[in-house]
Formats: C-alpha cells, structure tokens, sequence
C-alpha cells in the first residue's frame, strides 16, 4: 500500500517537474520573441533616417501638382518699317513655314502689309527674335499669354457627361415601342448630340489655340536712308575732289560736243562749198610790172 502511494507521489512530482520546464521554456521564446520584434524596427527607422538625410544634403525639391499641366495661349503682335515692304513679307513667310507654321489672312500693297502667321507655340520666341530682326527697324512687339487650364478641364467635364446623357437616350430608343415615344426620344437624342458636337468644337479650338500660337504682323514703309557722307578734307580729299571735278567738266565737254555734233556734220561741208565758191569769183588781180631803169 504504501509503495503505490510513494508510486503516485513520484509521478505527481515529475509531472510537476516537466510542466515547470515546459512554462520556463515558453517564458523564454516569448522573451526572445519579444527582443528580437523590439529589435527589428530599429534597423528601418535608421534607414529612414540615413533617407531623409540623404534627400536633405540633395535639396531635391518634388515640383507642385499640376506645375507642368498648365494649358497656355499665346499669341503676339509685330510692328515693323522696312524700305521694301514686299521683300519682309515673304521673308516673313519663309520664317513661318521654316518652322513648321503656316501663313494665314495676308493684305499686301505698295506702302504696307498685314498678316497673320501661325507657329508651334514652343517655337514662338525664336521665331519672333527672327521676324524683329526684318526690315529697317522694330516699332512695337507684344507678347500675350492666356491661362486656359480651367476651361479645357470644365470642356472635359461637361463632355464626359454629354456622352453619358447620349447613351442613356439612346438606350431608351432602344427601348421604346410606340410611334409617339421614338419621335419624342429621337428629338431629345438629336438635341443633346447637337450639345455634345458643340462641345466638341469648343476643345479642339481650346487645343489648337495651346498647340499654335499665332503672330499678328504689320509691316509700313519708309524712304531708304541717305547715303553717309565722305569726309573730303586734306590733300586726298581735295585730290579726289578735282578728279570728280575734272570728270565732271569733261563729261559736260564731251555732251555738248555729242549735242552738236550732228549740226557740225551738217554745217562744216556747206561752209567749205560756199567758201570754194567765193573764192572762184574773186577777181584775179594783175601781177605788177618791173621796168628796168
């Protein structure tokens, strides 16, 4: 009886034993557990760390949203003078279609010329430093620029629901069964198509106003500047004045000589036929006599 009872008491006391192990184990993978976790977000937030340093040293700024989406109208007027006001104008032209633009209402006369000239708007600076440069000299130039962001998101807008408004009645004829009812729908579908062609209109004129920008020339003309005068003092100077004047002199000698030339053709030969005549018709006067003392 009593060796069962010490039996019993044995295995209760290893029972016991081996739950103890079992509770020190587990305590001790759950603090180990619990270091390594405490442990590992160490490692990141030094890494953000080093990051955010390495950004900092950089000064990399990130650009604002919607900083390069900007949708801008340009456009601009030249005013030029030229002594040849023909010849600007088509140098104008060639600038334009040089730079893949394209000439559009163009009035030209004798004393000045108006057109208009379409270029890539990211082409319009140089295109306008080469058109100042015409002529004889530049009287005004504007430049103009237009924020049309809003009005092409408000366009887009309106468009998608436009869209959806024609599907939904196109749906609904669909749909329909009486005669009354398709006649009422296809007027209520032709009328919203007709709102959605217009704001159609609307974005692609928005679009070509962003993509070409347009230049308003006028071009008016002027005399030709005197030529510059030379200094003529000092011996070159008077050495070429009396050459000019030694040409002058015999360029008028030699017109008047050409003036009456012809008449000297005529006159010399009557002149010496009246003078053979008169001398004929002298009378011979008799030689004197010599008589010898």
């Amino acid at each position: 009886m009593r060796t069962r009872w010490r039996a019993a008491l044995a295995i209760t006391a290893a029972t016991l034993a081996l739950a103890g192990c079992s509770a020190a184990d587990n305590g001790a993978s759950s603090t180990a557990d619990s270091a390594g976790s405490a442990r590992v977000p160490a490692a990141p937030q030094q890494g953000t760390g080093n990051t955010g340093k390495t950004e900092q040293g950089s000064k990399v700024t990130p650009p604002q949203a919607g900083a390069t989406d900007r949708k801008l109208s340009r456009s601009a007027r030249l005013e030029l003078t030229a002594t040849k006001v023909v010849d600007v104008v088509a140098q104008a032209r060639g600038i334009a279609l040089g730079a893949g633009g394209y000439t559009g209402q163009e009035a030209t006369g004798e004393d000045s010329a108006t057109l208009s000239l379409a270029v890539p708007a990211d082409k319009l600076d140089p295109v306008l430093d080469q058109l100042s440069h015409l002529g004889s000299s530049m009287v005004k130039r504007e430049l103009n620029t237009q924020d049309v962001t809003e009005q092409v998101v408000d366009v887009e807008a309106r468009l998608a629901t436009q869209r959806k408004s024609v599907e939904r009645i196109r749906a609904l004829l669909s749909q329909a069964s009486s005669v009354s009812d398709i006649t009422s729908i296809e007027s209520e579908l032709t009328s919203r198509e007709s709102a959605l062609e217009s704001l159609e209109q609307q974005r692609n004129s928005l679009a070509g106003s962003v993509a070409m920008a347009t230049v308003a020339m006028t071009v008016r003309s002027v005399a030709a500047p005197p030529p510059a005068q030379e200094d003529h003092s000092g011996f070159l100077g008077g050495l070429a004045g009396g050459w000019d004047a030694f040409l002058t002199f015999g360029g008028g000698l030699l017109t008047v000589l050409g003036a009456v030339a012809p008449f000297l053709l005529l006159v010399v030969p009557l002149a010496w036929v009246g003078w053979r005549l008169n001398r004929r018709r002298r009378p011979v006067k008799p030689e004197p006599v010599h008589t010898e003392s």
